[in-house]
């Protein structure tokens, strides 16, 4: 059986190539944290195997950087199969989808990233492939047009996305699992980040981990990616060994301050605590106000201070907490007590 294989994407640079490929967990004992959906999987795997038959399509959802792409390259390995890797809109027409399909051998997974991004007509073409495993292929125009259905190797699509709410009904009942990865706890990053400076060869203080692991947002590709900078600046600042006095320098330096904060965080909420009196404001109003798109605001920049609690998302418009003026040392004022008492 061919070994499984990854195929490099476009817009993959050569930096991300080796931060998310060599430091990818390559067994499920050097993938930590999601341990529920681990066990989950490994039952689901097993029983497969057990019966000789490929592992049901399966949908993993979640942020963006929490391993979903790694999960489908574990599972293919366990399984013994091969992975196709593809993107949602990368597969343009039907008969990008037929072409890829029909190379597949039995057992195979094809991993789609983005999947809510797939075309319609491509969307309803994959629905009796996953189904019935057949692909039904128009083939002439006008009156003499037929279709011709070609039968497909039993197969497993695995698919990826960060909005599942936009992934259309029928699509999303033909994954027979489906699993939701959550932010990752401090500790679980700490053995990420043990694990990813070992594979770097470059040692690195139980302080500086602890320290990546609280800036990095819960997410492993952040901490990663925090760590590799690190060790740049330990490099060229330090004897190459990570200290905390280094960290503390190197992640100044990077602009992420102590909560995992970057500079875009930090402009919107001075902007709707300093300029708009904490809110409540508009998104629109919120985009204007530091020069960024709407859906900027809502998918990179919003979440990430809403599990933190420093904003709420209101029927008149954010509004800043008590939580995000006291990590900037400003004093709080409940100003939705005294709107509530006016109206009173």
């Amino acid at each position: 059986m061919a070994k499984p294989t990854k195929k490099k994407t476009e817009n993959e640079t050569p930096e991300e190539e080796v931060l998310f490929v060599s430091l990818r967990a390559k067994e499920w004992e050097e993938f930590f944290g999601q341990e529920n959906i681990k066990k989950a999987l490994q039952i689901a795997i097993s029983a497969a195997k057990k019966r000789k038959e490929p592992i049901e399509h399966i949908l993993l959802y979640g942020p963006p950087g929490l391993g979903k792409t790694t999960i489908s390259h574990l599972i293919a390995k366990e399984m013994e199969v091969n992975i196709k890797v593809t993107s949602g809109p990368a597969i343009e027409r039907a008969g990008d989808l037929a072409s890829i399909l029909t190379n597949l051998e039995k057992g195979d997974i094809l991993f789609i990233d983005e999947v809510h991004r797939l075309n319609k007509v491509v969307e309803e073409t994959l629905y009796p492939a996953m189904e019935d495993y057949a692909l039904d292929i128009v083939i002439g125009k006008g009156p003499s047009a037929r279709t011709l259905r070609l039968d497909l190797p039993q197969f497993t699509i695995v698919g990826a996305t960060t909005r599942i709410g936009l992934l259309s009904a029928p699509l999303r009942d033909r994954f027979g699992v489906v699993h939701r990865l959550n932010f990752y706890s401090p500790k679980e990053l700490e053995e990420i980040i043990k694990r990813g400076a070992q594979k770097l060869k470059t040692a690195i203080d139980r302080d500086s981990i602890s320290e990546i692991s609280i800036r990095a947002r819960g997410t492993p590709r952040i901490a990663l990616k925090l760590l590799k900078r690190v060790r740049d600046f330990a490099q060229v600042h330090g004897e190459g060994k990570i200290t905390k006095d280094l960290t503390d320098k190197a992640l100044s330096l990077l602009e992420v301050d102590s909560l995992g904060l970057d500079n875009n965080d930090i402009r919107y909420l001075k902007a709707l605590i300093e300029k708009h009196g904490g809110g409540p404001v508009g998104i629109e109003t919120m985009a204007s106000t530091i020069s960024e798109d709407i859906s900027t605001i809502e998918d990179v920049i919003e979440p990430y201070l809403m599990q933190l609690g420093f904003i709420k998302r209101s029927p008149r418009g954010r509004v800043a907490t008590k939580f995000a003026y006291q990590h900037f040392g400003l004093p709080f004022e409940d100003t939705s007590s005294k709107s509530q008492q006016k109206l009173l």
